[in-house]
């Protein structure tokens, strides 16, 4: 075979191959970067883990309430209103009365007091009935304390009640020894509300039949009541709903009985009446109990 080129063919030109470099996967700085990166990795597992959750602690001062015996502000402010409107049409009786009030009263109180009774009053005065109404705190070792007071007022043949209102402030030292540091100041105290609540009223859910059950079973019941032994509760009521009451009554009617069901259950509402033997007098007592019925009806709340 005639290896020679002919003449005028042209030249073949003989393409290169690319040489691939591999990576050495065993050099040192190979290893130390994946080592670096599971370090780095196994960290970031742990802070996640054992993260501090930051958050700000809202603190709460509790303040204890110091309980305090208001038992002997309430006699000493008695003692002196028995005292303080008290008197009689006499020099004497009301030269008593100065000097005692200043068992009560600050020195500067009692100049303030000195000419209130006047040496010609027309009229005397005796206490009939101190009634504390409240008695709050007034400061460090002060209490205001609110009273009503009954006199009796007489002139001459004519006698009335006057009841009125004060407030005085009562300095306690920590010896529990009392003065009065304001004097009776005329002040108002609670008067009647004019709330008045809902009606009850049944809703139909209870019927005819089961209504003269139930007030077969609660005419039985309050009859026997008022002298019922514990025993003798337990066959109509549940321990500790109604306890025994020891009293000479005479059972007289069920007054407005109102009935209402609940899945099971029916709540009452009423009024009992009763003849009290000892006063002579009607006793109207009021209930709201809640009755179930298994083989009989019970009292269960």
């Amino acid at each position: 075979m005639n290896l020679r080129k002919k003449q005028g063919q042209p030249e073949q030109v003989k393409e290169k191959k690319l040489h691939v470099y591999k990576v050495n996967t065993h050099k040192k700085t190979v290893i130390a970067l994946w080592v670096l990166l599971a370090v780095s990795f196994c960290f970031a597992v742990y802070k996640n883990f054992t993260a501090i959750d930051i958050h700000t602690v809202h603190e709460t001062k509790v303040v204890e309430e110091k309980v305090v015996d208001t038992h002997k502000i309430e006699n000493f402010v008695e003692d002196f209103a028995k005292v303080y409107y008290s008197w009689e049409q006499m020099a004497a009786s009301l030269d008593n009365r100065n000097d005692a009030i200043k068992h009560y009263l600050t020195a500067e109180l009692q100049a303030l007091n000195t000419d209130t009774i006047r040496k010609d009053i027309p009229v005397s005065s005796s206490v009939s009935d101190v009634q504390i109404w409240s008695v709050s705190q007034d400061g460090e070792n002060q209490f205001k304390v609110a009273y009503t007071i009954d006199q009796l007022i007489t002139e001459g043949e004519n006698k009335k009640t006057v009841r009125s209102a004060y407030e005085v402030v009562v300095y306690v030292d920590s010896s529990g020894n009392m003065i009065i540091t304001k004097n009776p100041t005329i002040c108002s105290v609670p008067e009647k509300s004019g709330y008045e609540p809902k009606a009850k009223e049944s809703d139909g859910t209870v019927d005819a039949a089961t209504t003269n059950e139930i007030n077969e079973f609660l005419t039985t019941f309050f009859k026997l009541y008022p002298t019922a032994t514990a025993k003798e509760l337990s066959y109509y009521v549940n321990d500790g709903v109604l306890k025994p009451i020891g009293k000479d009554y005479v059972f007289s009617a069920l007054i407005n009985p109102i009935y209402n069901r609940s899945g099971n259950q029916v709540m009452v509402s009423l009024a009992v009446k009763y003849l009290d033997k000892q006063t002579k007098a009607t006793q109207i007592s009021q209930f709201d109990l809640v009755l179930e019925k298994n083989e009989n009806w019970k009292i269960v709340k």
